[in-house]
């Protein structure tokens, strides 16, 4: 197989968190095209060339399977699982359900944690790359639901997150889904500050649908 990344220089994984970035890597190298749809992973090449043992790049591996980036064969490697439209409209779906009943059955927050969801928006705001943007809005996610007595609903929902991550790096790598996210969580928030749950719930779910169309288009242009 082709060495995918001859090029090293622009390669930088931080030590105290490898597992974390390797996974980030990957991660991207497949949402980029480098690792194609239904290759076999190389795991020499590709721990030689991130410059990480075999230990943490296996790690980062499990994970990546986990999520549903790629498919692990025993005896025989690590694949690729491609992009696709049908995978993204049956996955993107139910997290519009979940959530909002996990935030009604959290109620409404405190003061406190309305301050945290807005210090974590305008942190979502000043993001610099798409990773960054994403576990940023995870965080916002989780903060606004913290409170659900449902830890069964709570899994879900996080299963759900880790299966279109990989999509939502082509979502926010464009800065006007970024700008259209933040304006969604100040909605939601509002509606929160008013005391107004159901109406809360309401912006929630369409500010999970709204990322729906553009990744769709993004799938069909590639």
């Amino acid at each position: 197989m082709q060495n995918p990344l001859r090029d090293r220089s622009n390669i930088t994984l931080v030590r105290d968190n490898l597992s974390d970035e390797i996974v980030i890597r990957v991660r991207n190298m497949i949402v980029d095209g480098t690792l194609p749809a239904g290759e076999r992973i190389n795991e020499v090449h590709l721990a030689r060339d991130l410059g990480v043992s075999r230990t943490p790049l296996r790690e980062a591996m499990s994970r990546l399977v986990h999520e549903g980036a790629i498919t692990g064969v025993p005896r025989i490697g690590y694949f690729v699982r491609p992009l696709t439209v049908q995978e993204l409209e049956d996955t993107y779906a139910i997290r519009p359900l979940l959530e909002p009943e996990a935030l009604r059955l959290a109620g409404l927050p405190s003061q406190a944690q309305l301050g945290r969801l807005a210090s974590l928006n305008e942190r979502i705001d000043k993001a610099k790359n798409a990773d960054a943007v994403i576990d940023l809005d995870d965080e916002w996610h989780s903060e606004l639901i913290a409170a659900c007595p449902n830890a069964v609903l709570l899994d879900f929902i996080n299963q759900t997150i880790r299966r279109t991550r990989r999509y939502e790096i082509a979502l926010m790598r464009e800065r006007r889904n970024i700008d259209m996210a933040t304006r969604s969580h100040r909605a939601i928030m509002a509606a929160l500050r008013r005391r107004d749950l159901g109406a809360a719930c309401s912006e929630l779910k369409k500010n999970l649908e709204r990322g729906r169309a553009p990744i769709v288009a993004w799938l069909k242009s590639i």
